[in-house]
């Protein structure tokens, strides 16, 4: 179907088709669809399949306690969906550089801007459905046909995210300029995604007798009558299919999206062109002169830990990262002290994990994504020494993180403790080694897009740390195995390495 040159609906085409080639460029590309088209038949084979054979003659009552549940597990979703719009909302502004080519077109800005925010919009709608669609497809087609309404809740829901993604991009814009916001929105993404996870983790932090979380949030809730109310059953009908609630519900959603639209559409082009010109409106100005660092060595690892501290997409993404770890931490502190003894070994089996991870983020965007190869390439320094500079500034910000953690866990258990920082040692510089020496040729900004990596460096990475974890967790726990996941750990890594000339002849 053809749309009118330069209408909304001919641009909004534009952007899909443009979402989806780059989606399914090159064979990481296709490789995705095949693993997304598998993962989405497994789940519906071994999840959907059983889940609407057991649902099919099971009708949800509409009381307090059901409402309560579906209004909070609504309430947790639209949270993920404002983490999802703001880091869109930064992408839009400042990371694609298409903006200033569109406004200087015949295209009126508030179109480009409502285009922009539609594609946005079915770029959450379509996250959210797709992780659903194994159970809910199943069940839909096996006995509930109505919940097939829950797609049109989605939708509302990602109408409102958007909106208030919008806002809160204006609002930031205008409190702290264009310079922060994209540092601010990136950081604030993070925080909303991750806290999500640590309200899940609050009972098992805090410990079961105290909290259950959402569950207990549900049933305060539906005990002070909340639930009750027409207006909190509202979404519980739309989602049971229910026609009125259903459209009140989008119509809400659209409605506070034209809104939105239309308030920032009116001051579009001056926030774009601020956007893009954030760093020239507002130039730092240093203080005094930074001296010099001694050496090689010392400038390199200076210049890395300022780019790492520049970088917002990189600091939204470890931080995320960060607050995952952070439950787990003091999961194994609170366990040191605790009498479950398989609780303690899993904790630092976890913590090891994670720490590779992020260690992986780290060296990963340090090593290969390197705006002037060229002037290292001819720097008068020695590739090793520039190599363990990279390397230091990758894994130094994560050691002063973890450092007084790790000493209150060896002073709680030290068989525990000595185990989690032998874990932590290994997991972090098994993978900054891995990216030192499978490291690739791009720009930082390509960070998002990790996934050009290849797959078998990233299984093997996945495996090598999985394997340390595992080692730290039986050290932890006075095992005699420990030694042998550490070995074979030992052995992929040892198949994984290269020399500094073969790394050198495959970045050149």
């Amino acid at each position: 179907m053809r749309f009118p040159v330069g209408s909304t609906a001919w641009l909004l085409a534009h952007e899909i088709r443009l979402a989806w080639r780059t989606a399914l460029r090159g064979k990481v590309g296709r490789r995705r669809l095949i693993i997304v088209s598998a993962l989405l038949t497994v789940g519906t084979a071994a999840i959907g399949l059983p889940a609407a054979l057991f649902l099919r003659h099971v009708q949800i009552p509409i009381t307090p306690v059901t409402v309560a549940v579906s209004d909070v597990a609504l309430l947790a979703l639209f949270s993920l969906m404002l983490s999802q719009t703001l880091s869109a909302t930064v992408e839009t502004f400042y990371t694609r550089g298409d903006l200033d080519l569109l406004l200087s077109s015949p295209l009126t800005p508030r179109k480009i801007l409502t285009t922009r925010v539609l594609a946005m919009a079915a770029n959450v709608f379509t996250g959210a459905a797709v992780l659903i669609t194994p159970v809910l497809l199943p069940v839909a087609l096996l006995g509930h046909p109505t919940w097939i309404a829950v797609y049109g809740v989605l939708a509302a829901l990602a109408f409102g995210a958007c909106a208030a993604g919008l806002v809160a991009a204006l609002a930031l814009f205008r409190l702290i300029g264009p310079l922060r916001t994209r540092a601010v929105a990136q950081v604030m993404a993070a925080v909303i995604g991750g806290a999500f996870f640590l309200v899940t983790q609050v009972r098992n932090i805090l410990g079961a007798h105290q909290t259950s979380v959402w569950m207990d949030v549900a049933s305060s809730a539906a005990r002070s009558g909340a639930g009750g109310s027409p207006l909190a059953a509202l979404p519980l009908r739309a989602l049971l299919g229910g026609t009125g609630p259903l459209v009140v519900m989008l119509g809400v959603g659209a409605v506070l999206l034209t809104a939105a639209t239309l308030w920032i559409g009116r001051r579009f082009d001056d926030i774009a062109a601020a956007a893009g010109g954030a760093a020239i409106l507002h130039p730092r100005r240093p203080s005094r002169e930074a001296p010099f660092a001694r050496g090689a060595f010392a400038a390199t690892v200076k210049k890395e830990l300022r780019l790492l501290g520049r970088d917002a997409a990189l600091l939204s993404q470890v931080l995320l990262r960060l607050l995952y770890l952070v439950p787990l931490i003091i999961l194994a502190l609170r366990n040191a002290s605790g009498h479950a003894h398989w609780a303690l070994p899993s904790g630092v089996a976890a913590v090891t994990l994670m720490v590779g991870q992020v260690a992986a983020s780290l060296s990963w965007i340090t090593f290969s994504a390197e705006d002037t190869p060229e002037l290292l390439k001819c720097a008068p320094a020695a590739f090793a020494t520039l190599s363990r500079a990279k390397m230091t500034a990758a894994l130094g910000p994560l050691a002063v993180l973890m450092f007084a953690p790790l000493v209150i866990l060896i002073v709680i258990s030290p068989r525990a403790g000595l185990a989690a920082l032998a874990g932590c040692i290994a997991s972090g510089l098994a993978s900054g080694l891995i990216n030192s020496w499978r490291r690739g040729n791009g720009k930082r900004a390509e960070f998002l897009r990790r996934g050009t990596v290849s797959y078998t460096v990233a299984i093997a990475q996945f495996l090598i740390g999985a394997l340390i974890a595992a080692a730290a967790g039986l050290a932890a726990a006075g095992s005699l195995l420990a030694p042998a996941p550490f070995f074979l750990a030992g052995v992929v890594l040892f198949f994984l390495r290269r020399s500094d000339q073969a790394i050198i002849k495959a970045v050149s």
